[in-house]
């Protein structure tokens, strides 16, 4: 007997906080899958959920499933979208600004494909300058550096100890103002203080939708390939200016940031597609000097495509200023047979973009359109986790009371046979799985 996917996640969903009908659930699929060892879990989960009916703790051995990422990560109350059907999921989490913490090609057993900090979720516990939470698409506000940064206060010092993450982005609830099957809407308001004193009284809303096959394979104009398995979803985002006064270049700008975490492992390598051509019109192929050079064995910018490696082994950050980007970032781990593509907003090629270096800037808006980081541990060993991250970033735009600037961006992972993921892959990022996983062959 197979169950519905979208009604086993739905029921269970619904099911988590009352023990007695967790344990039904929980028996009756171990009976239907013949999984002893999940009838055995249920005993425990079971136990768990009459101390606290919200959170669950992390398994030991970590967690690697969809649902058991969803059963960790309880304290945070996501929300399961999915299309009518289908065995995608995707978990949104108001109560953390809106943000997509996770997503599965397959249903609640599916392999989890976010990186989310299930440990600092459950703890409740909140960081002083930073929670580093996870997940695959959260929003942000830019920009981090300079002379207009939302990060510093005015007159403190560009480092770590006056470094501070706008409550607004990273620990304020957002509230639900519309939600269906495949989609959520949210929206906040707060104000910002940059670091010359400017006050940006504002408005966030933002919707997540999971998207269907077909939209996807319409979008990546690509014929669809039946031995694919794919989970899909985007994030529409509006910045308003909900204020009196008009944002200038004067007095700074803000612009949306949106950052989708991953997890890294040895055989992930990070595929950005450029546009070719001389330095001299179109700027460095990379910026890789965000927090100092990033060696030659782990970034490799070629003629059209830059490659970098997503083992969160050595911390680095690159950016991809807006003539070189082509709104397309991507990844691809060899090993789990999964290509992730990232498709954003992409403005003019003569738009401004803010500046997130961390010290007061000559032109400070001339900065990057899009970006990656990977994690590594400081030099004390400490890490925030093994991820890394695609990031993309609106324009800076000047906006009168009542306007906002819109950014948009789109996930898509495609799982399984490795010719059609080549195919794919070549289609889209105009590379082959052999070029990525060869990128650092004679480096």
């Amino acid at each position: 007997m197979i169950l519905d996917e979208a009604w086993n996640s739905s029921y269970k969903s619904h099911a988590r906080g009352t023990p007695f009908f967790c344990c039904i659930y929980e028996t009756v699929s171990a009976y239907i899958m013949s999984a002893t060892w999940k009838l055995l879990a249920c005993c425990f989960i079971t136990a768990g959920s009459f101390m606290s009916a919200q959170q669950s703790a992390p398994p030991s051995h970590g967690p690697e499933t969809f649902g058991e990422v969803i059963d960790a990560v309880g304290a945070a109350n996501p929300i399961q979208l999915s299309v009518q059907g289908g065995r995608a999921l995707v978990a949104v989490s108001a109560k953390l600004q809106g943000r997509v913490l996770t997503s599965t090609t397959d249903g609640w057993s599916g392999r989890s494909l976010g990186w989310v900090n299930e440990k600092l979720i459950a703890s409740g516990e909140v960081q002083k300058h930073f929670n580093a939470y996870g997940g695959e698409d959260r929003i942000w506000v830019a920009p981090e550096g300079g002379q207009f940064s939302v990060f510093f206060a005015p007159g403190s010092t560009f480092d770590l100890d006056h470094w501070f993450t706008p409550a607004a982005i990273d620990t304020e609830p957002y509230e639900i103002i519309k939600r269906s099957r495949e989609a959520v809407t949210f929206q906040h308001d707060f104000t910002l203080t940059n670091y010359s004193g400017s006050k940006f009284p504002a408005k966030i809303e933002r919707e997540v939708r999971i998207l269907p096959d077909a939209d996807v394979w319409k979008d990546l104009k690509v014929a669809p390939a039946k031995d694919l398995k794919i989970v899909a979803f985007e994030s529409n985002n509006r910045l308003k200016n909900v204020g009196k006064e008009a944002w200038t270049r004067k007095t700074g700008l803000l612009s949306l940031w949106v950052l989708g975490q991953f997890a890294a492992s040895p055989s992930t390598t990070i595929v950005i597609p450029i546009n070719a051509g001389p330095e001299t019109q179109l700027g460095p192929r990379v910026n890789g000097d965000y927090f100092g050079p990033i060696p030659p064995d782990r970034l490799v910018a070629k003629e059209s495509v830059v490659y970098f490696k997503a083992d969160a082994e050595s911390r680095g950050k690159l950016g991809i200023n807006p003539k070189r980007a082509k709104g397309l970032l991507s990844s691809y781990d060899a090993q789990h047979h999964v290509l992730t593509i990232v498709q954003h907003t992409l403005a003019k090629p003569d738009a401004d973009f803010v500046n997130n270096a961390w010290k007061i800037q000559d032109n400070p808006f001339n900065g990057d359109e899009a970006n990656s980081y990977n994690d590594g541990p400081s030099a004390s060993g400490a890490r925030l986790g093994a991820f890394y991250e695609l990031e993309s970033v609106s324009a800076a735009v000047e906006l009168k009371p009542g306007q906002s600037v819109e950014h948009t961006q789109r996930t898509i992972h495609l799982e399984g046979d490795e010719k059609e993921l080549d195919r794919v892959a070549r289609q889209v990022l105009g590379v082959g799985l052999s070029d990525i996983e060869n990128a650092f062959a004679t480096k």
